[in-house]
């Protein structure tokens, strides 16, 4: 199962109005407010990759507030989980 993590920079002021959004998006599986060079950080997962894609690009990316975002594709998950 595909997993990324979305590193997100929102307009400023704007991090738990994308916060919360996000929490409402398929796909996304945790996502946390964070300081640093990033506003935001989600965990998404989906059944295949091309939904991963589409998730990140077309529920993600285009949400109200987002400047910009950088997309890690996790290569392969640890054993045991």
């Amino acid at each position: 199962m595909p997993v990324a993590f979305v590193l997100i920079n929102t307009e400023i002021g704007s991090e738990s109005d994308v916060l919360q959004t996000l929490k409402d998006v398929e796909g996304v599986i945790e996502a946390y407010a964070v300081y640093g060079v990033y506003d935001v950080v989600a965990k998404i997962t989906a059944d295949t990759m091309d939904k991963l894609k589409e998730i990140v690009t077309w529920h993600v990316r285009r949400l109200d507030k987002v400047r910009s975002t950088l997309t890690m594709i996790v290569v392969e998950e640890p054993s045991g989980s």
